[in-house]
């Protein structure tokens, strides 16, 4: 058996119960996509066909009459809202205490020491989006050769350098100094390297971007199946999530559409096991930018591809299609935002019009790819392989 294992990255469905400890009250981001989709005649009718608009709960319910597998929606028990904490608990693991964020910018005693590691000044040094620092610091920082040092919201250190004046490997070591330094109670989920080109005032980034992650703390899905000799292949920042931890083969980001196409080359094998796959773009591009038409535009991009995957799945194979949390594109703010997110499943071997309601962890989709795949891992979550499989 194969399973492909799909995330949106920040396409949640809706706001949670505990939103208002994060401030999210009100954040729908497939909801503020759905809208607008209606608006411009677009659709998505493959995750129609897999059951989203039969999902209980959110805004833009609209039940397709047969859908080809089973649906439902999970909610995130982890103390956070971003990319990290969200596919740990996926892949089983749930963070119970919240990862370190630095709403006033990172201690004189932090940069004092990364000064020394990197042999590097920083300039910043602050919460900010990453397009409008550029903006703000870029032309400093070609001057005075500076690096830009800033967080945002979630548990971050993010270094952003002129390729012309930092080579690309060279800020990827810097950011690896940086992991070294940035552990225990200072030990946030990523360091990013954000690679920039450009002139002032037209600075771009790249699609070089790195993210040096937190090894998690705890074994995952990912940790047991490598164990068992079961492959798994990570797409996009999967392999950087984890650290490296469980994941074998690998291919860096390219973004969405190259993703697919990568994720439809490995469908074409005769091969087992996981195959991983991110897609950052909705996240990265679209919404911490509040971009509702592009979010929206790449959604049905997507739907498309899944559709152009699932021909070439085969009668072992599964599909399933979540996400990690939220990042409305129609909010207020630019950051991630705290909801459900999707559970789609089908394949030959899945139940169709299967409603699994709501679930209270992300875990159970780690459970369960487990327990489809043949190993005993369970970690936080509880399986539901056995309630979606035919008899």
């Amino acid at each position: 058996m194969r399973v492909f294992w799909i995330v949106l990255d920040s396409a949640g469905i809706g706001y949670e119960p505990d939103a208002e400890l994060f401030g999210d009250v009100g954040a729908d981001t497939f909801g503020s996509c759905i809208r607008y989709a209606k608006e411009k005649g677009l659709e998505m009718p493959n995750l129609r066909r897999m059951g989203l608009f039969n999902i209980e709960g959110t805004s833009f319910r609209d039940p397709a009459e047969h859908t080809i597998g089973a649906y439902g929606r999970l909610r995130e028990r982890s103390m956070g809202k971003d990319t990290t904490v969200g596919h740990w608990e996926m892949a089983g693991m749930v963070s119970p205490r919240p990862l370190p964020v630095y709403p006033e910018g990172f201690p004189e005693e932090i940069l004092e020491k990364l000064t020394e590691l990197t042999g590097k000044e920083y300039i910043c040094n602050l919460p900010y989006s990453g397009t409008k620092v550029l903006e703000d610091y870029g032309r400093e920082h070609v001057e005075s050769g500076k690096l830009i040092l800033y967080t945002s919201a979630d548990s971050v250190m993010q270094i952003a350098a002129h390729e012309d004046l930092v080579p690309v490997e060279e800020l990827y070591d810097i950011c690896r100094k940086a992991r070294e330094l940035m552990q225990g109670p200072h030990g946030v989920g990523r360091i990013i390297a954000r690679p920039f080109t450009g002139e002032y005032p037209n600075y771009q980034r790249t699609v070089r971007r790195h993210d040096f992650s937190l090894c998690p703390p705890e074994e995952t899905v990912l940790d047991g199946l490598t164990k068992a000799g079961i492959p798994v292949i990570g797409v996009g920042k999967i392999y950087d999530i984890f650290a490296g931890k469980g994941v074998g083969e690998t291919y860096a980001n390219e973004g969405n559409c190259k993703n697919m196409i990568r994720t439809m080359e490995i469908a074409r094998r005769e091969q087992t096991g996981l195959c991983y796959v991110n897609l950052v773009d909705f996240d990265m591009i679209y919404g911490h930018r509040r971009d509702i038409p592009g979010y929206t535009e790449a959604l049905v991009q997507v739907d498309g591809q899944l559709g152009e995957l699932m021909e070439l799945m085969g009668p072992e194979d599964v599909l399933m299609v979540t996400a990690d949390h939220g990042c409305d594109p129609g909010f207020t703010g630019t950051d991630h935002t705290r909801e459900y997110v999707p559970c789609l499943i089908c394949g030959q071997k899945i139940r169709e019009d299967l409603d699994l309601k709501t679930r209270s962890t992300y875990a159970d989709m780690g459970a369960t790819v487990a327990e489809l795949l043949g190993i005993d891992y369970r970690g936080d979550g509880e399986s539901f392989a056995r309630e979606i499989l035919k008899q």
